[in-house]
């Protein structure tokens, strides 16, 4: 692994020592740089094009998620983690549905602030358990006030369960094409491509008991 550089865009000296001290013990080859504003940002951005900026929401003067959304995609290497206590519900769904951020809160743990840095050092995401747990009853919540209706939760339940569409139109009392036609739509809803994107849906959603999946 080459020399990384962190930025750490944080109002807070203690948060931005904090950052400092776990760059530095986890990875002393790396680079943490403190981050000023969102013109200091870019200027860093320019020299570090794969950087891992580590900031807080508030403290950056970006009008919008948009518009952080707007600079990573003008620097598609770097990674970014999401490190506040303020962040909005509507804020934490728009960084979420983006490619290269995390989320991680100043009341996480060691380990798991640890384990966000981490992974954006793999060019992985990560998502505390606070957001995550978070974002998987949003989901759960969405299918059952009616993204899907009931009979697509319940065939999306038959297909979490390893049914077949022949076995479920039989079980159903249908014919194999209506069968199909559900499943299309129930993979469109909720924006998956195959049955095991949807059974990991069906399970995470609590439609489907894990242990009854695993019986």
């Amino acid at each position: 692994m080459g020399s990384l550089t962190f930025l750490l865009a944080d109002n807070q000296d203690i948060t931005r020592a904090g950052l400092r001290h776990y760059v530095e013990q986890a990875y002393p080859e790396g680079v943490a740089i403190e981050v000023k504003g969102e013109d200091d940002l870019l200027r860093q951005l320019s020299r570090a094009q794969d950087a891992i900026v580590i900031f807080d929401y508030t403290t950056l003067d970006i009008k919008s998620v948009s518009a952080l959304v707007n600079i990573r995609a003008r620097y598609p290497l770097s990674q970014w983690i999401a490190f506040s206590n303020e962040l909005t519900q509507e804020a934490i769904r728009q960084l979420a549905a983006e490619d290269g951020f995390g989320i991680l809160l100043k009341d996480n743990s060691a380990d798991e602030i640890r384990a966000g840095i981490r992974c954006a050092t793999r060019g992985e995401r990560y998502f505390c358990h606070q957001i995550s747990n978070m974002l998987l009853e949003k989901k759960s919540e969405a299918a059952s006030r009616g993204n899907l209706t009931p009979t697509e939760l319940e065939i999306l339940k038959l297909i979490a369960h390893g049914k077949s569409v022949k076995e479920i139109a039989a079980e159903r009392i249908s014919s194999v094409h209506t069968i199909i036609t559900h499943k299309k739509n129930i993979f469109r809803k909720i924006e998956v491509n195959n049955v095991y994107e949807a059974t990991k849906y069906a399970l995470h959603a609590g439609l489907v008991d894990l242990m009854e999946y695993y019986i």
